[in-house]
């Protein structure tokens, strides 16, 4: 038998499976870094909201800013874990070790030209963000230190992606819990303990990000570089092609779902201020729970990669249908663990009568499509562990085109918020047909 074939254990039922010790493996630490990420902002926000209004609007003017700036670059794990993971499977250390270096290197480049585009462009972005008056001095400075922390936010990106497809989601997982650590510690002592205000929870983040950043590194080119196989040799241009190639596909993946996002929330502010908080409030569940989900679409990256890689089709189905039916089973427990709740959520967000009643009218449908979300996000990790990012750029493209024609019909149908919500759906359902379709073929 294969090094690369599932451990041997119970034969295959619809309760056990010898691929599920694998799966959560891989799913629990991920879900743990999965988590743990957006911690830095978190934190960010809680202590500078205790400065004021006006740093607390800076803050989150800067962080939609550099959401937009990095969400592009996901390539750099998504493109890097199921290639990664192909190498290992098919034994090829060497070859991943050339894959992990690509992936650094676009990543250090992208991120000296973000830096630098930041920096040059820092008034006209916030002048379009609408960042004027008393808002733009702090949020000023605010992005100018912030921006430093680029290169090692890529970085860390590619990092994630090369251990995952490593089959290490712990190493990860230790990294994103200690750079969460430091940024802790730093925030106050910046912000209060010096007096540095809101340009301390900047200088805090950027040193958090780059203590991560060479803590990954350290690993990759340090103490683990033997096992990874990385070997300390710049890419030649021609070689970075394929990956820059495969950034593309999944860079026009990405902005197609964001853009349909965007146009969401776009159509509910002119719904009223009810109805875009009431959306805000739910947006923020629905990706809530997305993120529970996502944990299963990076073991699918990774396993699915790796059993490519020792050209085992068979293995390769069979883990594919085990993680569909972990996807499943999580979907339909979220659905029902959140309608348990449901009556209790949106006074966790608000107090306001009109946004509760608005959150209260939308989140059934939030609630009942976690299966069929789960399925998709799963299904979206096995054509990511498959390799299909064309195919999945373009399913993507037709979904989002199809949600953005139910959503522009929004106002002028009379919808209201239920609409816009009935659009995602939409999105939802569309992509789950062109997957499966996908799948079968």
């Amino acid at each position: 038998m294969s090094r690369h074939t599932p451990p041997a254990g119970p034969r295959s039922t619809a309760l056990r499976s010898p691929f599920d010790r694998e799966i959560l493996g891989l799913a629990v630490p991920a879900l743990g870094a999965l988590a743990a990420d957006p911690l830095v902002s978190m934190v960010d926000t809680a202590f500078v909201g205790r400065l004021g209004v006006v740093p607390l609007g800076a803050l989150g003017v800067n962080a939609a800013i550099f959401s937009m700036a990095f969400v592009g670059f996901n390539f750099l794990a998504y493109g890097t874990t199921p290639r990664v993971a192909r190498a290992v499977g098919r034994g090829d250390r060497g070859l991943a070790g050339r894959l992990a270096v690509e992936a650094l290197v676009v990543a250090g480049v992208a991120g000296l030209v973000t830096t630098a585009a930041l920096l040059l462009l820092a008034d006209p972005i916030l002048a379009l963000m609408g960042a004027t008056g008393e808002l733009r001095e702090p949020a000023l400075a605010y992005l100018r230190i912030r921006a430093w922390a680029g290169t090692a936010v890529l970085v860390i990106m590619a990092s994630h992606g090369i251990f995952r497809g490593h089959q290490d989601t712990r190493t990860p997982l230790v990294v994103t819990l200690g750079l969460n650590g430091v940024n802790l510690i730093l925030d106050p002592l910046l912000i209060f303990g010096l007096g540095w205000g809101l340009e301390g929870a900047a200088w805090a983040t950027v040193a958090a990000q780059w203590c991560g950043a060479l803590w990954f590194l350290s690993l990759l080119l340090g103490r683990r570089r033997d096992d990874l196989g990385l070997a300390l040799s710049l890419p030649s241009p021609r070689e970075l092609l394929p990956f820059l190639r495969i950034g593309g596909e999944l860079v026009l993946r990405t902005f197609a779902l964001i853009g349909t996002l965007t146009l969401a929330t776009a159509i509910a502010a002119r719904l009223g201020s009810a109805a875009v908080a009431a959306h805000q409030v739910a947006t923020q569940l629905f990706l809530l729970l997305a993120l529970i989900v996502d944990a299963l679409a990076v073991a699918a990256q990774a396993m699915v990669g790796k059993y490519r890689g020792a050209s085992a089709p068979s293995v390769v189905k069979a883990a594919s249908h085990r993680l569909l039916a972990w996807g499943g089973a999580v979907g339909l427990v979220l659905a029902v663990g959140f309608h348990l709740v449901s009556p209790l959520l949106p006074r966790i967000f608000t107090s306001d009568p009109a946004t509760i009643a608005e959150v209260r009218a939308v989140l059934p449908l939030i609630v009942w499509m976690q299966p069929l979300c789960a399925l998709v996000f799963v299904w979206d990790g096995i054509y990511l562990g498959s390799e299909r990012f064309r195919f999945l750029a373009g399913q993507m493209l037709l979904s989002s085109a199809v949600a953005a024609c139910a959503l522009l019909l929004v106002l002028p149908m009379g919808w209201e918020l239920a609409g816009v919500w009935w659009a995602i759906v939409l999105l939802m359902v569309v992509r789950f047909v062109t997957l499966a379709i996908g799948h079968r073929t």
